[in-house]
């Protein structure tokens, strides 16, 4: 089992051929609503790739968590730890896309998710410690990632942090990582060093490694991903798909990925492919959470 703790976001999502400067507005040429929200986006990858799978967040009594319950009945997503807020709405995120590139921009409102109480974590603590991954990220205030963290590590389960939004760590997280997935801005940003190709990456990993992250992984879009562990750098390129329709959600889906190979007794260096080919089918399609590839199409791509 993978327990993702993370937010649920409603998606308002915009398609337009250029982003509005401000004050200026532009036409968009489409709209539409669906799930998202980075822990939500893994937990229903996680889910699609055939592996068990708790989301611990919160949501609000609205329209937007009733939406949140209802895909996660329908995906398969176990909710024993979703709980709700009784004053917070569930939260949202508006997210622009490029509609001829599938490039994209987002501005996310956690809402009820960044008021997920201690006492609320130490109740998903046993399973937390049945998992064989705890998987989270930075979509919630700092204090709560890091006593999921520390709950997991005190339980021997493997945590895998992926560090987005771009925000900054301190070692005391970063000792409770055993695989840190940034891409290369969040890289960069977290070491302090240009992040522009696989050698600069490899640097990159090895200032996070001394910080204490057990092992790093850099997801570099076209360029596929690069994993630095025990002095040793292993790169894996990307897998094309199809055409690139939304990018949105691709690095969810690359890190539950990671978690179910993990979860399956695959080597991290195992899981980089299978993940690359994960993240390849889900830009051919649109939607974070909806656009999630499923098993038996990632079986086939990888044949």
């Amino acid at each position: 089992m993978i327990v993702v703790m993370g937010i649920f976001a409603a998606d308002l999502t915009f398609l337009t051929p250029k982003l509005p400067a401000w004050s200026e507005t532009v036409m968009g040429s489409g709209f539409r609503i669906g799930p998202g929200g980075k822990g939500s986006n893994q937990a229903i990858a996680i889910a699609r790739l055939a592996a068990p799978v708790q989301l611990l967040a919160k949501i609000g009594r609205d329209e937007f968590g009733a939406m949140a319950r209802r895909v996660y009945e329908t995906e398969g997503v176990g909710t024993d730890f979703l709980y709700e807020s009784a004053d917070q709405p569930t939260g949202t995120a508006a997210i622009i896309i490029d509609d001829a590139q599938g490039e994209n921009a987002i501005i996310v409102v956690p809402g009820a998710a960044a008021a997920l109480t201690e006492a609320e974590i130490d109740r998903a603590g046993d399973a937390i410690g049945s998992a064989v991954v705890f998987l989270t990220q930075l979509e919630t205030p700092m204090a709560t990632v890091l006593q999921g963290l520390t709950e997991a590590r005190r339980r021997g389960v493997t945590t895998i942090l992926n560090p987005a939004p771009a925000f900054p760590l301190t070692d005391e997280v970063l000792r409770l990582v055993d695989i840190l997935t940034p891409n290369e801005t969040e890289a960069a940003m977290l070491s302090g060093l240009p992040v522009g190709n696989a050698a600069e990456a490899a640097r990159a990993a090895d200032v996070l490694i001394a910080r204490g992250a057990g092992a790093v992984v850099i997801t570099m879009g076209a360029a596929g991903a690069l994993l630095r562990q025990n002095g040793q750098t292993i790169t894996v390129p990307a897998v094309k798909a199809g055409p690139v329709i939304d990018t949105t959600g691709a690095g969810d889906s690359f890190n539950g990925a990671i978690a179910v190979a993990l979860s399956e007794g695959r080597t991290l260096a195992e899981a980089l492919g299978f993940a690359c080919a994960v993240a390849g089918l889900k830009v051919t399609r649109a939607g974070a959470g909806a656009g999630m590839p499923h098993r038996a199409e990632v079986d086939a791509l990888l044949g």
